[in-house]
């Protein structure tokens, strides 16, 4: 199972689901903030207010990570700390202190940090004038991205813009499972789509000025398809999921186009009108095609596709789902492989960082205090098997980052589904390390 010596070992968080201190040293709200308070919008009424107390906490928490033995820690910035309101011209400097304290100390540990700018967390004030689905939300992105490394730019090599904008553009304006909660708005969706592929674009030469000779990616959550039959139906049902979920955000990044067949199909079902593709102006599609150093992967799962439309004409499913999380995501390694050696084949991407892979399991501490799980163990151990085989098979995946470094604030799901490597008991805030934990410092030990 060895790799490079000189691969990457990571595990990640993000600011809204670990942090907490939600209205603390001049923080102002985030949507998640808002959205989490409505009624019905998540799993037992939980919020992100204190979470995991990370922000209080942060010094214990660098020490399981220097303990765990990682040479790298991905998490994320929470713009509504840094830009609490609109009228804010400079930044609150409380906020930028936390993320400076916090990096000195990983880098005192040897741990080099992966930021993420935008974790789904933006804040309201931008969302009340439009947040994504507005062309003005790209000044503000890269006003943000400006000022963030100016001042942390000294320390950071390795910056991402956004974490999955499928989740933000189609949880956001079509399920309305995330903020802002808006449910089949074409227009709104598309348009949130196009936004922070364009601010990903025009925000890489300005960090790029300010944090000199480091790498900037996006991450976008993938999830490769396979047919539920080998019948032309399924197969082309199969294509068109994929378009939806992987090339609507690839090709415009790697190719500099929208997918012909997503949008003409998008048009024909009324999901957007023609006036709306209107919000792509003359030099944007350039713009998003910016050389992007690394792409980031967060891969869970895979997806089974049935064409249902016309069920006499198709053939018997012969492709079936497997052993499921607690979260009902199938638990599909090779799938892993597949889109690593898809994305190799298909978009001659020249770095590539697992920036997420992980599995909910409710195992809680025995009457001895120890955490026995081996189902999380299985899932990184086959997954990582896989990357393994993608990389002997020419991939360039330079690291893997585990999600999560412990237990958190899983978005709809409250505090209902648990990630992590270390066990937080939400009450107390005790942190306990998993069986997962000591494996993977093991693991790593040993690579």
């Amino acid at each position: 199972m060895k790799l490079n010596e000189n691969f990457i070992w990571g595990t990640a968080t993000s600011s809204y689901q670990i942090e907490g201190a939600y209205d603390k040293d001049g923080k102002g709200k985030s949507v998640w903030d808002t959205f989490s308070r409505q009624s019905g919008k998540i799993k037992n009424g939980d919020n992100g207010n204190v979470a995991c107390n990370h922000y209080e906490l942060w010094k214990n928490d660098v020490k399981l990570l220097k303990n765990l033995g990682v040479n790298a820690y991905r998490f994320s910035i929470s713009w509504s700390r840094i830009f609490p309101n609109s009228s804010n011209k400079y930044p609150n400097m409380k906020g930028i202190d936390f993320y400076q304290k916090l990096l000195d100390n990983l880098l005192e540990n040897d741990i080099t940090p992966f930021i993420t700018l935008n974790h789904w967390d933006i804040p309201q004030w931008l969302e009340d004038i439009g947040g994504w689905s507005d062309r003005n939300i790209l000044n503000y992105f890269v006003n943000y991205a400006d000022t963030t490394s100016k001042y942390l730019g000294d320390r950071v090599n390795n910056w991402i813009t956004h974490n999955e904008p499928w989740c933000i553009s189609n949880n956001g304006y079509l399920s309305g499972v995330f903020p802002p909660g808006i449910v089949n708005n074409g227009s709104k969706y598309f348009a949130s789509i196009h936004h922070l592929l364009l601010s990903h674009g025009m925000s890489i030469p300005i960090i790029k000025e300010n944090s000199k000779n480091c790498d900037i990616g996006i991450t976008l959550n993938l999830c490769p398809s396979y047919p539920a039959s080998q019948s032309k139906l399924d197969k082309e049902a199969s294509y068109k999921f994929d378009g939806k979920f992987n090339r609507l955000y690839l090709d415009p990044l790697y190719k500099g186009i929208y997918p012909t067949d997503i949008i003409e199909e998008y048009l024909e079902t009324n999901l957007i009108k023609k006036n709306d593709l209107e919000i792509i102006k003359g030099n944007d599609l350039n713009v998003i095609k910016t050389k992007t150093d690394f792409l980031g992967v967060n891969y869970y799962s895979r997806a089974i596709i049935r064409d249902n439309k016309t069920p006499n004409n198709n053939l018997p499913i012969d492709t079936f789902k497997g052993e499921e999380t607690q979260m009902g995501w199938e638990i599909y390694p090779s799938g892993l492989y597949d889109l690593l050696k898809r994305l190799n084949n298909d978009y001659n991407i020249n770095k590539i960082y697992i920036t997420e892979s992980g599995c909910s399991f409710d195992t809680s501490p025995d009457k001895k205090g120890i955490i026995n799980d081996k189902n999380r163990i299985d899932y990184h151990e086959k997954h990582i098997l896989q990357l393994k085989n993608a990389i002997n098979d020419g991939v360039p995946c330079l690291g893997y980052f585990a999600w999560s470094l412990m237990d958190n604030f899983e978005w709809c799901e409250g505090y209902s589904q648990r990630f992590g490597l270390i066990w937080i008991d939400y009450i107390t805030q005790q942190r306990i390390p998993k069986s997962s934990y000591w494996w993977y410092k093991k693991f790593i030990a040993n690579n």
